[in-house]
């Protein structure tokens, strides 16, 4: 039996607020039910296999499951779904991505869309007076309950305990409310609350560390977290845009894997590229981009001159990241994101309700780079572009801006992938599959999630391929194996 640790400042604050309160029967029946419901999801997590605990590989580029399995992060941004839905809507959500494959869903606490002043889906703030000691149970059942239905649906909480404007309101609507002690304090109890969650913890919340008192915040709050959840969970932070946190805290031991936001560029040149630099970092520490481009979002903030995104555009830095070292990679759908509906101010024209932008094309493509990952050994795999050999204009291979072909392999020389964005021509080294004399060829079509077999060749000098629609903006995957291993087909599991 767990000894339960002594109640925080914040228990004891509530304790006390709860008992000078007055009892009246029609709040008290709707404690009851509220209750009831809460134990109600209680009890179909407890019913469902709990979330096995996430840590980083023994060779520091992977997340694996507390029994060394591979973790693939496919993260969705929900940043407003504990402040914005209500439980019928969120379980509808929650579904639909437990559905498509997701594995991570990023959601704040206190949320970006003035989260401290308007209330979530049943009149409830999150914080009394603004006080980060002073939480609002009410609205935590809230969180809560989507926890709780997250998790038995086999989906993780990437969970924000604060978006940046509370600490840094260099823009939206803040107030800055956090200091190293309350920050401290926070992170504790919100650990402490959810130590048995199936969760990872994310700092920062767009916005840049400028000053060492933005650093001490953030460390208070990783500092809170360990001690509230006695290590239980593995925590990143979300930097804003064309950064990572390995940037400002690559070095700190809290830190367990880096996070970048590549930002809503549609090329990979300049912003894509930036995933490999830290790859390269010592110590090593797995990458994952926790922000790339949404689709349907005004590209580079820009409708006007670059119109809107679309499903290939958010398609291609799912295996530019994964190519060039990342572990996972997260989706974003831009009216998703802020949860807009109708009767909603929209922020930057989203194009269409979230209800609608659920079932955009590029929310249920991400799961096939999954799939095709998990097909081949994923602990041992590494970025390599040597792989590609080099055209004559190299802006044509391996190319650049939107039409950057980009490989990957293992380390045993068993298997290589190449993306190639863009219906052109390219060679590749046959060599880098090492044993057996041949080289067996599939395309991956990572549009639908199926295969096709090209044939087995040589494993000798360099052999050119040309993707099935030439000339035209579609991607495929070149993925090369070793015919002994008896991999199966890409993207079916492997045994």
């Amino acid at each position: 039996m767990r000894n339960e640790p002594a109640p925080t400042k914040f228990e004891r604050n509530r304790r006390t607020e709860v008992a000078g309160r007055p009892c009246r029967s029609r709040l008290a029946i709707r404690k009851i039910v509220e209750t009831a419901a809460i134990l109600l999801v209680a009890c179909l997590v407890c019913s469902a296999a709990p979330l096995r605990k996430l840590k980083v590989s023994e060779n520091h580029r992977f997340l694996v499951t507390e029994s060394g399995e591979p973790f693939f992060w496919l993260g969705d941004t929900a940043w407003e779904l504990f402040h914005r839905l209500g439980r019928e809507d969120a379980d509808l959500y929650l579904e639909n991505r437990a559905r498509n494959g997701f594995t991570v869903i990023q959601a704040v606490v206190l949320a970006e869309m003035a989260g401290l002043a308007d209330s979530n889906a049943y009149g409830q703030l999150p914080l009394i007076d603004n006080d980060p000691t002073k939480p609002n149970e009410e609205y935590f059942k809230h969180v809560d309950w989507i926890v709780g239905k997250a998790n038995a649906r086999g989906l993780y909480i990437g969970m924000l305990p604060t978006w940046g404007d509370k600490w840094n309101k260099a823009w939206g609507a803040g107030p800055e409310i956090f200091t190293p002690e309350n920050a401290v304090a926070y992170g504790e109890w919100i650990g402490r609350r959810y130590r048995d969650a199936g969760l990872v913890w994310i700092l920062g919340g767009d916005r840049k560390v400028e000053n060492e008192r933005h650093k001490e915040i953030l460390r208070a709050m990783a500092s809170g977290l360990r001690k509230g959840d006695g290590g239980a969970h593995l925590i990143t932070l979300h930097p804003t845009g064309g950064s990572g946190s390995a940037q400002w805290f690559h070095d700190d031991a809290w830190l367990d894997f880096n996070m970048r936001q590549n930002g809503h560029q549609a090329e990979f040149t300049g912003s894509y590229d930036k995933t490999r630099e830290d790859y390269n970092r010592t110590p090593p520490k797995p990458v994952i981009d926790g922000e790339p481009i949404y689709e349907d979002h005004p590209i580079s903030f820009d409708a006007k001159k670059f119109g809107h995104s679309v499903s290939a555009d958010a398609r291609r830095p799912l295996y530019w990241d994964l190519f060039t070292g990342a572990c996972g990679h997260t989706y974003g759908h831009h009216s998703v994101w802020q949860m807009w509906a109708t009767n909603r101010a929209p922020v930057n024209n989203p194009l269409m309700p979230w209800q609608e932008a659920i079932d955009q094309p590029g929310a249920r493509q991400m799961q096939y780079g999954k799939m095709l990952l998990l097909s081949r050994p994923f602990l041992d795999r590494v970025p390599d572009d040597t792989v590609i050999v080099t055209d004559r204009v190299s802006t044509s291979v391996p190319g650049a801006g939107r039409y950057r072909f980009a490989a990957t392999r293992d380390t045993e020389g068993t298997y290589a992938m190449v993306y190639a964005p863009v219906g052109r021509k390219f060679s590749v080294r046959m060599g880098v599959i090492q044993a057996g004399g041949q080289v067996q060829a599939w395309w991956f079509n990572p549009r639908n999630g199926s295969a096709e077999t090209i044939g087995k060749f040589a494993n000798t000098g360099t052999r050119e391929f040309s993707p099935p629609d030439p000339g035209e903006t579609l991607d495929w995957v070149l993925v090369l194996d070793d015919p002994s291993k008896h991999y199966p087909k890409p993207g079916v599991p492997l045994k």
